[in-house]
């Protein structure tokens, strides 16, 4: 084994990486797995106990990491965020948007309230992000923007309703931001997980009869964890990926291929 083939194509020493929805599920496990390759982590979110417990525990592995909390639903605290945020390190060279919210009415009972709100988190504030810091690292010549979609986004799944518009908006709204800063260095990717049993995701969860109907269905026999999401983040990070753009790389078990 070469180590230093392997950190000219993986490491991310001296890069800043923000992660939304870093303090729980797959985007703390994305942001873990920035940090533990060098990068410089700022997390946001909005539940400001968890955002400090994870950042703690970032922090005993030796990783470099901040956290910033705001309501990614409310545009103005966005705003202020997307300002404090690239304040501990300087502005991202990478961009995760993991943060999302799952509300899942029957599609008759999709109220606008709703259908707003899922917008504003999993479609609007990856726009938001997105617009702050793209250019910027058009500008230096070098970004990735990491965009997590789902399953939901190319097919229906129980009361998907708004959420599955979102996800499916998230995984357009990459592939025109690849268009427009590709060529200046800065990847734009989306991953698309399959069942993860997480927060989000507990109600299904907690059903062993669904879980192991959903497991069944993969290529793999299982269902995910927020640790499978570890490598395609470092890669998608990384030099490696330099000609990777545009694409929704799925993280399934083959769900999707079945």
């Amino acid at each position: 084994m070469n180590p230093s083939f392997l950190g000219e194509m993986f490491s991310l020493e001296g890069r800043v990486a923000l992660v939304t929805g870093g303090n729980s599920g797959i985007g703390a496990a994305m942001a873990r797995a920035l940090a533990r390759a060098g990068a410089s982590v700022v997390l946001l979110a909005r539940t400001g106990t968890s955002l400090r417990q994870t950042v703690a525990e970032l922090r005993a592995e030796r990783c470099v990491a901040e956290a910033v909390v705001a309501d990614l639903a409310d545009r103005a605290a966005l705003g202020r965020a997307t300002v404090a945020a690239a304040q501990p390190f300087g502005d991202p060279d990478i961009l995760v948007n993991s943060a999302g919210v799952n509300l899942r009415p029957p599609m008759n009972d999709l109220s606008t309230d709703d259908w707003d709100h899922l917008l504003a988190v999993n479609l609007t504030a990856p726009f938001l992000l997105g617009q702050a810091f793209g250019p910027m690292m058009a500008g230096r010549g070098f970004g990735r923007i990491i965009n997590v979609v789902s399953t939901q986004a190319n097919r229906a799944f129980g009361n998907s309703g708004g959420y599955g518009a979102s996800k499916g908006g998230l995984a357009s709204l990459t592939r025109s931001q690849s268009e427009a800063w590709a060529r200046y260095g800065v990847c734009c990717n989306a991953v698309s997980p399959g069942f993860v049993p997480t927060a989000m995701t507990r109600d299904v969860a907690a059903d062993p009869v669904r879980s192991a109907a959903l497991a069944a269905r993969t290529m793999t026999g299982r269902n995910g964890t927020p640790a499978d999401f570890s490598g395609i983040t470092v890669f998608l990070a990384s030099p490696a990926s330099s000609y990777i753009t545009g694409q929704v790389i799925a993280v399934d078990g083959g769900l999707s291929a079945t």
